[in-house]
């Protein structure tokens, strides 16, 4: 037998008992306190599914937009290296003025506020 064959055959062995073991090992017991929602043993008071605001989706979003803005910018200061370095600064400047006008559109119809 080759190698690749005899390393094949065991690994395979191996990971079929290992999920056997893995399926009949554990022991399965449940009673209330695993049962229940919680397991500090309070019973719920209410819907565990509140829903959110979509307001802080909006501002995560808004994160990860100039998150992103600044790993775009952090190339900037080897744009000089470049043979052509005016057309990167120019495509960072487009970058930074679109993400701009977009905050101050979102500013202004007051997608940035956390109260209605």
């Amino acid at each position: 037998m080759s190698l690749l064959t005899t390393m094949f055959t065991i690994t395979t062995i191996l990971s079929v008992v290992l999920m056997l073991v893995a399926f009949w090992l554990p022991q399965m017991n449940p009673d209330m306190e695993k049962l229940s929602p919680y397991e500090c043993g309070f019973d719920p008071v209410g819907s565990a599914r509140l829903p959110f605001s979509l307001r802080f989706f909006l501002v995560a979003i808004l994160f990860l937009l100039f998150d992103l803005e600044i790993a775009l910018l952090l190339s900037l200061p080897w744009a000089d290296q470049l043979p052509n370095p005016d057309l990167t600064v120019k495509w960072v400047a487009f970058i930074v003025i679109l993400l701009t006008l977009g905050l101050a559109y979102e500013w202004i119809q007051g997608g940035l506020e956390w109260t209605e």
